[in-house]
């Protein structure tokens, strides 16, 4: 039986749990429960803390889990990322005091703030930057005006809570982080058809179905227009000298699409959500 690590709280949680029930395993009735076997598809779910995820897979105890990029590289696990999740996207940057920094070379011997140390560690040890880490559970932002920190390392969306506490922004972007899937054992039995499933849910989330119906001569501009994974469905009309199409297109590029087919003669165009894919 494959044993799932799932994260139980946080920006990671719901929306992991909502991706696999769309990708048919069992979801836990109880927001508290903290375990969950999936008789019908061979799976045990472990809910655990995110930050707990990469060291319980790293160590052989779960064979897969779902956690931040940032939680993977920060841990020093032997988990490795096996795909990205594509959703609680997130950035790390620098901030300090407005005018004291502005490269990264700056922080050389001073104190950073950070809930990620190994994270942050390694990537000033990457670029030859020695500095001390102050190790915080939250509140980063606050470091510097407090006192026990010249700069910090941290999340950023649109900076507004950086610049709230009055720091700036400097220096290179640390990691674009997402959440990802991770294991030690990509060979695992079972491993291998939760990864196809996770990824249709990505392709039905982020892909439609289009029909359109469409002059059979104007059909080589209309599949100029959307050419779909491989190649459209094209199938003739009872008669006319028209054909039927059917194609994949992508859910944020479909109203661009349908406007230029509509200019180009085609009707009763047509959008279907995509509720499963295996691809």
């Amino acid at each position: 039986m494959l044993r799932i690590a799932v994260p139980n709280k946080g920006s990671l949680s719901e929306t992991a749990s909502e991706m696999l029930k769309e990708a048919g395993y069992a979801g836990r009735r109880d927001p508290k429960a903290l375990h969950l076997i999936d008789e019908r598809n061979g799976v045990e779910f472990f809910f655990l803390r995110p930050r707990d995820i990469a060291t319980y897979v790293g160590s052989g105890a779960l064979d897969v889990g779902i956690t931040g990029r940032d939680l993977l590289l920060d841990s020093g696990s032997e988990a490795h990322e096996v795909d990205a999740l594509d959703f609680a996207g997130s950035t790390f940057r620098f901030a300090g005091t407005p005018g004291r920094f502005s490269a990264l070379q700056d922080l050389e011997g001073v104190r950073v703030a950070t809930s990620y140390p190994g994270l942050v560690g390694d990537f000033l040890a990457g670029h030859g930057v020695t500095a001390t880490l102050v190790k915080l559970d939250g509140a980063v932002e606050s470091a510097v005006r407090v006192g026990v920190a010249d700069a910090v390392a941290d999340v950023v969306s649109t900076g507004s809570t950086l610049r709230q506490a009055g720091l700036e922004i400097f220096g290179p972007v640390i990691l674009e982080s997402t959440a990802v899937l991770i294991a030690t054992d990509e060979d695992r039995a079972g491993i291998d058809v939760l990864r196809r499933r996770l990824h249709g849910v990505l392709v039905a989330r982020g892909y439609v179905m289009l029909d359109y119906d469409i002059p059979t001569a104007l059909v080589p501009d209309a599949t100029a227009i959307a050419s779909g994974m491989e190649s459209p469905t094209v199938s003739p009309l009872h008669g006319r000298d028209w054909s039927a199409v059917r194609v994949m297109i992508p859910r944020s590029d479909m109203n661009q699409i349908m406007d230029s087919l509509y200019e180009l003669g085609a009707r009763a165009i047509l959008v279907s959500s995509i509720h499963a894919a295996r691809l």
